[in-house]
C-alpha cells in the first residue's frame, strides 16, 4: 500500500473475484461460500466484490469497477477458456498489478489446462509477486470442496491443513446430526405406511423428503463418509426404507422418483451383501429390477433408463453368483451384457458404455471359467473386458476407478492364460496390473483399499509359478502374502473376504507343499481346516460349496 493514502482507500474488501460470464454460475458460488466462511479465529472473509453487470457494450472497465479492485486486498481469477477469452478479465487482472504489485492474485482453474485457461495478464506476471495458488477445482484434482479451503488459505493466511482439519471436523459433526435425524426419519417411513395421508400435496412434500434424506444416507454419505455412522442405525433406515419403496404404485411416481429408488435399492443391496444377508440383497435388487423395467418399457432408446436397468440385471446377477447360484446368475449377467451392448448403440464410444462393456464381459470370463467352459471362450470374454476398460481409460486416463476396473479384468485374464498354459502372457498381465495399483498408490498412498488391492498381482504369479511347476519360487512368494492377510485379518476380524484371502493362500502354500515340502503340508492343512471353520460360522452352505471343495482336494 502506498503512502499517503486514506483510510477510504485502504482495502475494504477482503477478495475481488474476477470471471467471465459465462462462468457466472461458478463465481456466484464461490463468491457465496467465501462470504459465509468462518475461521477458525472466528474471523470472516466477507465482503467478497463480484461484479454483476454485463460489461459487453462498455468500452472500458466501469468506474465501480476500478474503485473495488483499487479497494480489495487480493483478486480471484476463476480461470477458464471463456475466462482467457475475456477482455475484462484480463483487464481487470492488469489493473489490479498496476495498483498493487504487492498483493496476491489466486487462480481457481475450473475448466481447461491453465494455458488455455489463465488470461495473458497471469501468464506474463511470472516476475510478479503472483502467489499462484491454483486452486484446481476440476473434476478428478482439487475439486470444489479443497479448492475452496486453498482459496481461503490464500485470502486468510491460515495454514491450509488446519482449515482442512477444521472442515473436516465440522463434516463429522454434520454426518452425527444426519445419523441421528436418521433414527428419526425411520419412524417417519414407518409411520406413513401406517396411517393414511389427508392431502395429497402434503403428501409429496413428505415422500419427497423422506427420499432425498434415504437417498443421502445411502449414497453419497455412506461411500464417502463409510465407518462414521451406526451400522444398527444404517441397518434399521435400510429396512424401513425398503418397507416404504415396496409398497409405492409404480404407475403414480414420475421416472425421476423411479430412477432415485432404484438405486437406493441397490445401494441397499450392495450393504446387505457386504453382511452376508444375501436373501435381503436378492429381495432389493429385484425390486429395483421391477422399478427400472417399467422405465424402461416406457423409454426403451432412452440411455439413463438403459444403464439403470443394466445395474439391475447385474446386480440380481451378482447376488446369485455369490451364493453358487451359476444358472441364474449366468441369465442376468447375460441380460447384463445385453442392455451394455444396448447403451453402447444409444452412446456409441461414451467412456460409460465401454465401462458397461467392460464389466459384463468381465463378468462372463468369470462364470465362464467358474462354469468349467472351454479355454477359447473364457480368453475371449477375458480379452474383451480388458480391451473395452483399456479404451476407457485412454478417454479419461486420470480416472482411478477406471484404472482399477482395468487392473481387476488384467487378473480375470491372467488367470485365463494360465489355465491355457500361456504362463509368461499370464506373468506379464500380473505385473502390469502391479503397475497400475503401484501408480495408484502413488497418487493415494493412505488408501487401504489399494493396498490391500496390491497384494492380488503377487498371489496371481504364485499361482502361475505353481502351474509351472516352479513350486519353491510359489511358496517364496506365498509365505509373506499370508502374513500380510494374517495382520490385515487380525485387525478386522470380521472381514469374510480377508478370511477367503487366508484361505486361498493357505491352500496354495499346501498344494506346492506336497510337491516339495512334505514335512510342511501337516501344518498348512491344519491351518486351513481353521480358517475353513471361521467361514462356515458367517456363510450359508451353498456359499460354502467352493471352500468345502478346496478342503477335500487335499
Amino acid at each position: 500500500m502506498t503512502q499517503g493514502q486514506s483510510d477510504d482507500e485502504r482495502a475494504h474488501y477482503r477478495a475481488f473475484i474476477s470471471y467471465s460470464h459465462a462462468d457466472a454460475g461458478l463465481a456466484g458460488w464461490l463468491h457465496r461460500k467465501l462470504e459465509s466462511a468462518r475461521l477458525p479465529d472466528g474471523d470472516r472473509l466477507a465482503p467478497i466484490f463480484i461484479d454483476r453487470a454485463e460489461l459487453a457494450a462498455a468500452p472500458d472497465l466501469s468506474a465501480q469497477v476500478r474503485d473495488a479492485l483499487a479497494r480489495s486486498a487480493a483478486l480471484i481469477v476463476v480461470a477458464s477458456p471463456a475466462a482467457r477469452a475475456s477482455r475484462w478479465v484480463d483487464q481487470e487482472v492488469r489493473l489490479f498489478r498496476e495498483l498493487h504489485p504487492e498483493r496476491p492474485v489466486l487462480a481457481a482453474l475450473i475448466a481447461g489446462k491453465p494455458a488455455e485457461a489463465f488470461p495473458d495478464a497471469l501468464l506474463q506476471a511470472a516476475g510478479a509477486s503472483l502467489e499462484p495458488l491454483a486452486a484446481d477445482f476440476r473434476e478428478g484434482q482439487d475439486g470444489k470442496r479443497l479448492g475452496l479451503l486453498k482459496i481461503a488459505a490464500g485470502l486468510s493466511g491460515q495454514p491450509l491443513d488446519r482449515l482442512v482439519q477444521r472442515d473436516a471436523q465440522s463434516r463429522q459433526r454434520r454426518v452425527m446430526a444426519v445419523t441421528a435425524g436418521a433414527v428419526v426419519l425411520s419412524i417417519v417411513l414407518a409411520t406413513l405406511l401406517a396411517v393414511a395421508i389427508r392431502a395429497r400435496n402434503e403428501a409429496e412434500r413428505q415422500r419427497a423428503e423422506a427420499e432425498g434424506m434415504v437417498e443421502f444416507m445411502l449414497t453419497d454419505l455412506r461411500d464417502k463418509l463409510k465407518g462414521v455412522g451406526s451400522p444398527k442405525i444404517m441397518a434399521a433406515v435400510n429396512q424401513r426404507a425398503l418397507d416404504y419403496y415396496a409398497h409405492q404404485d409404480l404407475s403414480n411416481l414420475s421416472d425421476e422418483s423411479l430412477d432415485r429408488r432404484a438405486r437406493v435399492l441397490h445401494a441397499m443391496g450392495e450393504d446387505d451383501e457386504r453382511l452376508g444377508n444375501f436373501p435381503a440383497a436378492v429381495e432389493k435388487y429385484r425390486e429395483a429390477r421391477r422399478i427400472t423395467e417399467a422405465v424402461l418399457a416406457r423409454r426403451p432408446q432412452d440411455p439413463e433408463a438403459i444403464f439403470a436397468h443394466a445395474q439391475s440385471e447385474f446386480w440380481v446377477g451378482e447376488a446369485a453368483w455369490q451364493t453358487g447360484d451359476l444358472d441364474t446368475a449366468g441369465t442376468y449377467w447375460n441380460a447384463y451384457a445385453r442392455q451394455a451392448e444396448a447403451l453402447s448403440k444409444a452412446e456409441p464410444g461414451s467412456k460409460r458404455a465401454l465401462l458397461e462393456l467392460g464389466y459384463a464381459n468381465g463378468n462372463l470370463c468369470e462364470l465362464s471359467a467358474r462354469a468349467g467352459a472351454e479355454t477359447g471362450k473364457i480368453l475371449d470374454k477375458c480379452r474383451k473386458a480388458s480391451e473395452f476398460m483399456r479404451q476407457a481409460l485412454r478417454l479419461d486416463p486420470g480416472d482411478a476407478k477406471v484404472a482399477l476396473a482395468l487392473a481387476n479384468r488384467l487378473g480375470w485374464l491372467a488367470d485365463a492364460e494360465t489355465r491355457a498354459g500361456q504362463y509368461d502372457a499370464a506373468i506379464a498381465l500380473r505385473r502390469e496390473e502391479a503397475g497400475i495399483l503401484d501408480r495408484l498408490l502413488k497418487s493415494d498412498p493412505d488408501n487401504r483399499s489399494y493396498k490391500e488391492r496390491r497384494l492380488w498381482p503377487e498371489v496371481g504369479i504364485a499361482a502361475t509359478l505353481s502351474a509351472k511347476g516352479e513350486h519353491r519360487q510359489a511358496m517364496a512368494l506365498l509365505k509373506p502374502l499370508l502374513a500380510q492377510y494374517d495382520a490385515l485379518a487380525k485387525a478386522r476380524p470380521d472381514d469374510t473376504t480377508l478370511t477367503e484371502q487366508q484361505m486361498r493362500v493357505t491352500w496354495m502354500l499346501a498344494r506346492s507343499a506336497k510337491k516339495v515340502a512334505p514335512g510342511e503340508v501337516a501344518n498348512w492343512k491344519a491351518r486351513l481346516v481353521t480358517l475353513h471353520s471361521q467361514l462356515r460360522r458367517k456363510r450359508t452352505p451353498q456359499q460354502m460349496e467352493r471352500f468345502d471343495g478346496m478342503i477335500s482336494k487335499l
